[in-house]
């Protein structure tokens, strides 16, 4: 009998779960189906063979790729070959998805099986997957399965900050719209200002100059010799500078008032920023294009290569497309327009905008534009999918467009396709180490950089880690050395207030030892100080010294009074 295992690929890793003996065709009951929602009746039907982890999520990422791609990777061919049983002719394996069954059947040898009775039992073993594996809870499935997501996501997308289309796309979109408003407003000056100088207008055709002018000039009658080389400035011809001062002496427009000219100026100096900033956004377009699509830029300019890749959403959408749908791209109202009229299509759209096109012949329009679309397929091709950008390959193209107009104008035979993709080839290599060895230098020298800022970093810490501890060595000395000056001090206080105490015959009795009053016990033995005969309490006991000390104050005491009666009188 046929042992059906099903194989469910988890972003924790791969299980293996087998059916137990039931009827394909009770499984399709809708009774059966509701009771795959419910964990008791589920595990009636399936049973748990053998669960494989990822041992990391680089591990993961790199299954879950060969899985999406239909490639057997060998942690499914250990996992399959170790817990499924070695008859093979006895296995009927059921998978998800039919390109890793394919695979699995062709590289293994074991029946493989889709959809059907798979779909719904692969549906319960989603649901309650992690009741089915000890160990693992539902939230810790749900937090490998959104980290998954996003390192597979980050990986099929490959983001290049360097080669990002969209910036194309927003920065053509805003310069046919700067156009058209500096147009519309230039239109405006001109109109405006031509009511006081009219004659500016047919001697200034450029909309740009034509606003510098209004804004220089102001009041015509103002304008003199003086001022005749910065017109020249201006118009970056002599000729105009004086056409313009001699129609300024006998010009017909009407008198201006200040306010009215304030405006004027105003609003052409808008117009003039206006035009600056447009010529630095094509300059950030053509950096932007050669960094994007190098060879497309190269082959019929930054502009058209820009509205083809605006006009077809991406540069990948655009390599996707044949040379047919590229030769009329922009054109799809008047190719609609034809079908259903079933007049002439459109031989060209956006290409016609190149040079090529119109340096043909009438005749040759349609074949040129046909040959250039083929080629400009090639290059948005090679643009996308390279992975060192170079313009070789659009300069070479380039050759061949020209060499194809020469050939309908004289007849003279171009080269092969075949020789010149091999010239492209070598040079393109080149080209591309070249390109490398300058990126390497530059990574070299942010290493370097950064090792420098780094190296300075910790530098400045250890400085500040080492004078920390000598600035509270010496907050620590500085109030020691204050209270050493004020023990002196404390001790004369404490002398001259126990030598008063003396005087006055009371004496504290917790101040046991005292220096400066008291003498030596073999003078005080010469001396024969009488002594009050008392008892003392336990108590006082230890404090043998305070009679002798207290009687040494007493003479001294009564010597000074005798001195003083003495020089009293004497005076």
């Amino acid at each position: 009998m046929v042992l059906l295992h099903v194989l469910f690929e988890h972003a924790v890793g791969y299980a293996l779960l087998a059916l137990k003996e039931v009827e394909e065709i009770s499984l399709l009951l809708p009774q059966v189906e509701e009771c795959v929602l419910n964990l008791g009746k589920f595990h009636n039907i399936v049973r748990l063979v053998a669960f494989s982890p990822f041992s990391s999520s680089q591990v993961a990422l790199e299954n879950a790729n060969a899985v999406s791609e239909g490639v057997v990777h060998e942690d499914l061919r250990l996992f399959l070959e170790t817990h499924l049983p070695s008859k093979k002719k006895k296995v009927l394996l059921g998978v998800g998805d039919p390109k890793i069954g394919a695979a699995i059947q062709e590289e293994l040898g074991y029946n493989c099986q889709t959809g059907g009775v798979i779909a719904e039992v692969l549906r319960g073993v989603r649901l309650h997957f992690h009741n089915l594996v000890k160990g693992l809870t539902d939230l810790s499935a749900c937090k490998a399965q959104l980290g998954l997501g996003h390192s597979y996501s980050r990986a099929k997308v490959k983001f290049n900050v360097n080669r990002v289309d969209n910036m194309i796309i927003q920065s053509i979109s805003l310069l046919d719209q700067l156009d058209k408003d500096i147009n519309t407003f230039s239109m405006r000056v001109r109109e405006w200002y031509g009511y006081h100088f009219p004659e500016l207008v047919k001697i200034i055709n450029d909309n740009a100059t034509y606003c510098r002018l209004a804004q220089f000039i102001g009041n015509r009658r103002e304008l003199n010799e003086e001022k005749l080389e910065k017109l020249e400035e201006l118009t970056m011809d002599g000729a105009k500078a004086k056409a313009i001062l001699d129609a300024s002496r006998s010009s017909m427009g009407m008198d201006i008032s200040a306010i009215d000219l304030i405006n004027i100026e105003s609003f052409s100096s808008r117009v003039v920023s206006l035009s600056e900033y447009r010529q630095s956004l094509h300059t950030y377009l053509r950096s932007k294009m050669s960094q994007v699509a190098p060879s497309l830029s190269a082959l019929i300019g930054e502009a058209v290569g820009a509205r083809l890749i605006a006009h077809a959403g991406s540069l990948t959408n655009l390599a996707k497309y044949p040379a047919s749908t590229v030769q009329i791209l922009g054109a799809e109202k008047a190719l609609f327009r034809a079908l259903k009229t079933r007049g002439n299509t459109p031989k060209y759209g956006l290409i016609f905008h190149s040079t090529f096109i119109g340096r043909a012949a009438a005749k040759n329009k349609g074949r040129i534009s046909r040959y250039l679309a083929n080629k400009c397929s090639i290059a948005s091709r090679i643009d996308c999918f390279s992975e060192v950008p170079t313009s070789v390959f659009g300069e070479k193209l380039r050759e061949q467009v020209e060499e194809r107009l020469s050939f309908y104008e004289t007849g003279e035979i171009p080269r092969k396709n075949l020789e010149v993709m091999k010239e492209a080839m070598v040079q393109a290599e080149e080209a591309a180490a070249e390109i490398t060895r300058k990126l390497e230098k530059q990574e070299k020298k942010r290493l370097k950089k950064e090792k420098k800022r780094l190296a300075a970093v910790a530098l400045a810490s250890s400085e500040n880690s080492s004078s920390t501890p000598e600035e509270c060595e010496e907050t620590s000395e500085r109030p020691k050395k204050k209270k050493k000056k004020q023990k002196p001090q404390e001790e004369e206080l404490v002398s001259s207030d126990l030598e008063e105490r003396a005087g006055s015959g009371s004496l504290p009795k917790r101040k046991k030892s005292l220096s400066s009053p008291v003498s030596d016990p073999e003078e005080s033995g010469n001396k024969k100080i009488p002594k009050k005969k008392r008892k003392l309490s336990p108590k006082e006991e230890p404090l043998s010294s305070g009679p002798e000390e207290a009687a040494v104050s007493k003479s001294s005491g009564s010597k000074k009074k005798k001195k003083l009666q003495k020089l009293s009188q004497e005076t």
